[in-house]
């Protein structure tokens, strides 16, 4: 077992542990990958995935079987530097930055990624969300500056992609720790609706009906619409929306909806996209904390890797991915969460129960830096 590092079976929670993996230095092998599917091994975005991972690391050692059934990854050391990386279509861009967010600011040299494929897709988080959610959340952790950067060069949507996104982000040698309790009450909600290569009434159509919601609660409501045009538009024609709720306390709670993919169950009109992400956004305000659900997993790795001094960060109830990424942290860091749930008071109307997490980081130095 020692040899071997960690072991784990099957195929879910595969970005966690390569990630951890990767961070930790601990080797891991995941075996019985799909091995009862008709198609069994890894999928062709995992191996995209992987293939990223190779080059943002130095000396890593990745074995896979013939079958693909059987996973060994030795990790190397985070590198970082100007990389570009063509994202395979079957999931977004999203799916490779969330990982990309995670490692970044560990790296020897400040990272810039330029990656191609789709920015939006129903399944992922969307490159805006990202862009709106988890930037302003590690800057919290101290990792700001110029350098940190998200930009959609392109917008792809699914299933032909086409869309380029460029994420720059410093080094961080230490991880400051974070007292995250009071989420605020919200003061302003902003968003985007974009469409391509569909008509740009579509965005107007998708604001309007997001806005008769929202008008209702609120009075400072701005959506942006997004039209590209031309080259910058991708292969496939799309919409959606990405909306944003800032509190006065500077917490960013999210929701989004897109359009599915041609060919793929029935079309959704523009209105329902708008009504029904409004209602989404209304969702996650009900369910409060300090930091959205698609962003939960992010603030507790970034708690962990703290220096070691107490963190807390009050979150609405837990994802079932944030609770395998609390396993998957005491596996790889020997890090146990306190954790208190917090019932809402009869006379306040202030949403579902909330959940205090509490831990003290491990102090993690990132040794991959270059001394100045």
């Amino acid at each position: 077992m020692a040899s071997q590092g960690l072991v784990y079976d099957g195929c879910n929670f595969f970005r966690q542990r390569l990630v951890l993996s990767t961070l930790s230095g601990k080797r891991v092998k995941i075996k019985n990958i799909r091995s009862r599917d008709d198609e069994p091994g890894l999928r062709d975005f995992e191996a995209s995935f992987i293939r990223l991972l190779d080059k943002v690391t130095n000396g890593s050692r990745i074995e896979i079987n013939q079958t693909g059934t059987v996973l060994f990854y030795q990790p190397g050391l985070l590198y970082g530097g100007s990389i570009e990386h063509e994202c395979n279509p079957q999931r977004s861009i999203g799916y490779y930055l969330e990982a990309l967010l995670l490692l970044a600011p560990f790296m020897k040299t400040p990272l810039q990624a330029t990656l191609k494929g789709v920015t939006n897709d129903p399944t992922d988080p969307t490159v805006d969300l990202l862009k709106l959610t988890s930037i302003p959340l590690m800057k919290k952790f101290g990792i700001d500056g110029e350098g940190l950067d998200l930009k959609v060069v392109k917008r792809g949507m699914a299933p032909g992609g086409g869309g380029e996104i460029v994420f720059k982000c410093p080094v961080r040698r230490t991880i400051k720790p974070v007292q995250l309790t009071d989420p605020g009450k919200i003061k302003r909600i902003r968003g985007i609706a974009y469409s391509v290569r569909v008509s740009p009434q579509m965005g107007n159509r998708i604001v309007e009906s997001a806005r008769s919601v929202l008008n209702q609660f609120l009075p400072d409501i701005y959506i942006y619409t997004d039209h590209m045009k031309g080259t910058h538009s991708g292969k496939s024609p799309g919409f959606g929306l990405t909306l944003v709720a800032e509190t006065l306390s500077g917490t960013f709670l999210s929701a989004e909806m897109s359009s599915t993919p041609q060919g793929k169950g029935d079309p959704v009109l523009p209105e329902n996209i708008g009504k029904n992400c409004a209602k989404l956004l209304l969702d996650e305000i009900y369910r409060g904390g300090c930091v959205d659900s698609s962003n939960q997993s992010l603030a507790l790795l970034l708690m962990t890797l703290g220096q070691p001094d107490v963190s807390k960060v009050l979150l609405g109830p837990l994802s079932p991915y944030t609770i395998e990424f609390l396993r998957h942290i005491r596996d790889f860091f020997q890090i146990m969460f306190k954790i208190e749930v917090q019932k809402p008071l009869e006379d306040e109307r202030k949403g579902g129960d909330k959940t205090l997490m509490t831990c003290v980081g491990v102090g993690y130095s990132n040794i991959n830096k270059t001394l100045k």
